[in-house]
């Protein structure tokens, strides 16, 4: 039966208002940080209060033939695993996740990571975008297919609760579900970004990440230091000099080929083709001070240098007391966290060892140098789209956005995709999301684009009724 594209979107439009935007208003307020940044995420129960909202709803949804079962495997954190029986034996795999980055500062007055606020087409809170929508988005395009008797393939739907800490638990899961999973044809991830809101956006890869805590040690405790100063060299500056074998403290540029790979030519065309549609909005989308710049205004070179190069940067710091408190002392210790973002197909086995050997080899000073790795996962590289899902994510645009697709890779880790990548090699991936200028995942004043969530749920929709069609005429 043929899809009706205005039947379609009225459908999603009215669901998203009537139904899922009230369930984000009630997750955003439920502070279920992922366990990475609540070790006593079982005690405190957040993750499993919003496992059941999330359950609750599905159900409601009364989808035909759909299975759903929450999955706890001992130690680890609960996934919902929901299994919609279609028309073909094909699969296609659907992926979202619930848990949330911390509450971070710098929300701006009347907003806050745990109190949802709706400003016109914007629903304000930590996890809407990141990654809250996507059980509401697979669910409305499965919903929407069915309301038109549109026959689809057979749908799985993950939300896992361990993203945001690296997806650590997600392999476990994906072991013991392997065969209810079987093997899918099409993968759909719902958890990446878009350059604005005017188009879809395909994201075709997604950087590496290592890191962990640095930290350096020249004195037992902190001495006056006007005393010191001149005989006994700064902690802090140490920790400099150990950066600056990391990158380049001018250029930002990374200095070891370890952490370097040649960028695919068809990936740099696809960088000059955004950066052609984005504009001034490559960097534009980020809260720079008056006055500040981007690292280079080669807006080409800036998507590149996001996505296909490697980056430093220091996310937090111990042992430095706040401006007010800050005595004359030369202190005896300073520590960092740093991230090291990595090219998609870099090694990050090898990486990790080229950055502890950089860090701990030869201590200046003979200063004691501790670093403990804690970020470790690895990049992903998309398989080239086949024809016809290139002409359905490029249609499906035009029918709901009114524009057509963009491709172009991302700068965060996405450890699942990897993982999928690995385990379904022939499979097509559309990883796409709703994360555009301005919605700050992570940050403050996180927002969920609700237009964008809801045409983003039509192109869904539609690619999968494409991939049933697809299948039945080859």
């Amino acid at each position: 039966m043929p899809l009706n594209t205005n039947k379609l979107a009225e459908f999603c439009f009215q669901h998203w208002d009537k139904s899922a935007v009230p369930e984000l208003v009630e997750y955003i307020r439920v502070p279920n940080k992922s366990p990475m940044f609540d070790p006593d995420w079982q005690k405190h129960g957040f993750m499993d209060q919003v496992v059941t909202q999330f359950e609750v709803w599905c159900r409601k949804q009364n989808i035909s033939g759909m299975q759903l079962e929450v999955t706890r495997l001992p130690g680890r954190t609960p996934l919902i695993f929901m299994e919609i029986p279609g028309k073909s034996e094909e699969t296609v795999l659907l992926y979202g996740h619930l848990d949330k980055q911390p509450e971070t500062t710098g929300w701006r007055n009347g907003l806050g990571p745990w109190k949802p606020v709706l400003e016109g087409e914007k629903l304000f809170g930590r996890g809407g975008a990141d990654d809250g929508y996507a059980t509401f988005a697979a669910l409305i395009a499965v919903k929407a297919l069915h309301d038109q008797s549109v026959p689809h393939a057979r749908c799985i739907v993950i939300i896992e609760a361990c993203e945001e800490s690296g997806s650590y638990d997600l392999p476990f899961y994906i072991d013991a579900l392997a065969d209810r999973i079987g093997k899918p044809d099409l993968v759909i991830c719902l958890d990446s970004g878009c350059g604005n809101y005017d188009q879809l956006w395909c994201t075709t890869s997604l950087r590496g990440l290592v890191g962990g805590s640095l930290s350096v040690e020249i004195l037992d405790e902190g001495v006056h230091s006007g005393d010191a100063s001149g005989i006994v060299p700064s902690s802090f500056r140490i920790l400099r000099q150990l950066l600056n074998r990391i990158d380049d403290c001018d250029s930002g540029k990374v200095l070891a080929g370890e952490f370097h790979v040649e960028i695919p030519e068809k990936r740099i065309r696809q960088a000059k083709v955004a950066a052609e549609v984005l504009g001034a909005g490559v960097f534009g989308k980020f809260p720079f001070v008056d006055g500040a710049r981007p690292v280079t205004d080669d807006l080409a070179e800036l998507i590149l240098n996001r996505t296909w190069r490697p980056a430093l940067a220091v996310t937090g710091a111990d042992d430095l007391p706040p401006i007010a408190n800050a005595g004359n002392v030369l202190r005896a210790k300073t520590s960092v966290k740093i991230s090291l973002r990595l090219p998609p197909t870099v090694d990050t086995g090898v990486a990790m060892e080229k950055l502890k050997s950089l860090l701990n080899s030869e201590p200046p000073s003979g200063a004691k140098i501790t670093f403990h790795p804690d970020w470790g996962a690895s990049g992903w590289h998309a398989p080239e789209m086949e024809p016809w899902l290139e002409d359905a994510v490029d249609q499906a645009s035009i029918n709901y956005f009114g524009k057509p697709s963009v491709h172009m890779g991302e700068g965060g880790t996405i450890p699942f995709m990897g993982m999928l990548g690995k385990k379904f090699p022939k499979a097509q991936f559309l990883i796409t999301g709703v994360l555009g200028p301005h919605a700050n995942a992570h940050g403050p004043n996180e927002f969920l684009h609700i237009p964008t969530a809801q045409k983003l749920t039509c192109c869904v929709a539609e690619v999968i009724a494409r991939h049933y069609q697809h299948n039945l005429e080859t």
